[in-house]
């Protein structure tokens, strides 16, 4: 059986999205082509064609391990950013770093997890004797 996890819809049906909404979910989620044509005649199979084309953006075909082009420079610092898992802030809705976001607070607007909050407070350092 396939793992249908993280496939659910992300919005309900009837709002009316815009183009940018459809290719922002896409590019997001990733959309998968698979094909398998073959031509026969009379029983006996003269060509077979496998088609698999994907569509989405660098960041979410790296979570999914698919293979990118040949020359495809990875160790820049713009696809380590890439890479950097996210979360969606509750309060101000920007993409935040997921362990900022959700072990401290966000940036933008300041929002704070429960775990956040449930951390005790870091100790003040002690003062050093002569210093």
């Amino acid at each position: 059986m396939t793992d249908l996890i993280g496939l659910q819809p992300t919005r309900e049906r009837g709002g009316g999205g815009s183009l940018a909404d459809v290719i922002e979910v896409i590019l997001d989620k990733g959309l998968v082509i698979n094909a398998d044509i073959t031509v026969s005649v009379a029983g006996v199979e003269l060509l077979g064609i496998k088609i698999r084309a994907a569509l989405a953006s660098f960041a979410t075909a790296a979570r999914y391990g698919l293979e990118f082009p040949s020359g495809t420079n990875i160790e820049t610092s713009a696809w380590q950013q890439a890479q950097v898992v996210k979360e969606t802030c509750p309060q101000c809705a920007k993409q935040v770093p997921a362990d900022e976001l959700l072990g401290e607070k966000c940036p933008w607007c300041g929002w704070e997890s429960a775990r956040a909050r449930a951390r005790p407070a870091a100790p003040c350092p002690l003062p050093v004797p002569g210093a």
